[in-house]
C-alpha cells in the first residue's frame, strides 16, 4: 500500500473547503493529510496521533510545551491532549496517523 503526497493533495482538492482527508484506514489506525491556513483551530482527539510533517515549519503546541518544528520532524501527542501547529509557513502540511483505543494506549512509567 502507498500513498502519496500528490495522491493525498489531490484528494484535499476533492474535499474543498476542508482542511484535512482520510486516506486509508485500517483497525484502529488512520492516516489523513491535514493542511490548515492561517490558525489551527483543531481540538483534542479521542485517540493517539502521529504528525510526520511533509513541508514547511512553525511552532508546535503540546500541551504546556511548545517547540520549533520543520519538515521531516515526527510529533507524537497522546489522547485528550490540547494540541496545535503555530506561526506555520504557508506551505505546510503534514501526514496525521490516529491510531489504538479512545482515550489512547497505556502509558508505560518511565525505564520500563
Amino acid at each position: 500500500m502507498q500513498i502519496t503526497v500528490s495522491e493525498a493533495l489531490e484528494a484535499l482538492r476533492e474535499r474543498e473547503g476542508k482542511i484535512f482527508a482520510e486516506l486509508f484506514r485500517h483497525g484502529s489506525m488512520s492516516v489523513e493529510i491535514y493542511r490548515p491556513e492561517g490558525n489551527d483551530m483543531q481540538q483534542p482527539h479521542a485517540q493517539d496521533e502521529i504528525y510526520v510533517i511533509i513541508s514547511g515549519r512553525g511552532v508546535f503546541q503540546n500541551g504546556t510545551i511548545q517547540h520549533p518544528f520543520e519538515a521531516g520532524d515526527v510529533l507524537f501527542v497522546p489522547a485528550g491532549v490540547e494540541h496545535r501547529f503555530l506561526e506555520f509557513s504557508a506551505d505546510f502540511k503534514t501526514w496525521v496517523i490516529f491510531y489504538g483505543p479512545k482515550g489512547g494506549e497505556l502509558r508505560q512509567p518511565a525505564g520500563a
